[in-house]
């Protein structure tokens, strides 16, 4: 059979006969008896001539294997630079042009209905949906300090979209903002975040609604972060069109970085998507790598319908604009 050959070729890095071999037809998309396609084979044993080949003639670039594992997947774990750079910067090509991934990419798999409209419920360590996908967990905790204290570092008018279990407003509150504002669309948060306190803080001002609603009542400020949930990568390109009113100059932004948070290659090329387009905008991002596999014991899972965090470290991104980094 042309695909098992081809797959063989591809083991081997036989440039010469994956090309006679797809030339004749044979199938690039094939998954041999193991779950692995020719590029997944090129890309594990670092051919990558061979791997520029097959995606040349179509194969997959973001097929995984039945261990959720992508061709990207196979030479990053490997050590294959080069075939990882050919494949890197396809899967990014394809994202800008096509948005072959879901783009469902803040801490959900996919949505049930509106999230605006259930009821969510409350719990010491998480708050969840009413599907039983977490919206927040305590786990984030350490995460979301590290996001406080990067956008606070120049003091002033601080911003926060999406309250959920309150865990980086608590951080924000310790180094004492000038103004701390909070936009919140849920209505249960937001009343429960009244009903803590929130509300009557001298220095904090609650925004209720959609941050797409109520962007008029918004000003410029120092620092801004952006944690929604319910939400599309989409949303996340929208919101970054309104940086440049939004945040003053030399300020920092950043957000919850889940992007594709179960696959750590799907990860690595929304990383550099999200740079790349954020730079488009005028803004530089440094990814900031922090350890969370200590965090992370199946029992912090326990009751929770989707694992929006499967990866051993967490790539925290610090946004300024390119004039203010030079």
């Amino acid at each position: 059979m042309s695909e098992d050959e081809l797959c063989e070729a591809a083991i081997k890095g036989e440039l010469d006969k994956v090309e006679t071999l797809i030339a004749s037809g044979a199938d690039v998309t094939y998954f041999d008896k193991q779950g692995l396609t020719p590029l997944m084979l090129a890309a594990k044993h670092g051919h990558a001539a061979v791997v520029k080949t097959l995606l040349d003639a179509g194969a997959p670039w973001n097929a995984l294997s039945p261990s959720n594992l992508s061709a990207g997947d196979f030479a990053m774990s490997s050590g294959h630079q080069q075939a990882f750079d050919t494949l890197l910067n396809t899967g990014i090509q394809a994202e800008l042009i096509l948005g072959t991934i879901a783009r469902k990419e803040n801490k959900v798999g996919d949505l049930d209905g509106d999230y605006l409209d259930d009821r969510v419920s409350f719990s010491e360590d998480k708050l969840m949906d009413a599907n039983s996908k977490a919206v927040m967990m305590a786990w984030e905790q350490p995460l979301m300090e590290a996001h406080a204290k990067a956008i606070c570092s120049r003091g002033g008018h601080v911003l926060n979209i999406g309250f959920g279990m309150g865990l980086v407003d608590t951080a924000i509150q310790r180094y004492a903002p000038v103004m701390h504002t909070i936009v919140e669309a849920h209505p249960e948060v937001y009343e429960r975040m009244c009903a803590s306190g929130w509300a009557q803080k001298e220095n904090v001002k609650i925004v209720f609604g959609r941050w797409q609603d109520v962007l008029p009542q918004l000003e410029s400020y120092d620092g801004i972060f952006f944690d929604t949930y319910g939400e599309y990568y989409d949303d996340l390109r929208e919101f970054h069109q309104h940086l440049p009113t939004l945040l003053k100059p030399g300020g920092i932004y950043s957000f919850f970085n889940g992007l594709c948070g179960g696959n750590a290659f799907f990860h690595v090329v929304y990383c550099q998507l999200v740079s790349l387009e954020l730079e488009s905008l005028g803004y530089s991002t440094q990814l900031i790598p922090l350890p969370v596999k200590d965090c992370l014991g199946e029992q912090v899972w326990e009751g929770v319908k989707h694992k929006y965090w499967q990866l051993d470290t967490y790539y925290l991104p610090v946004c300024q604009s390119l004039e203010d980094t030079e």
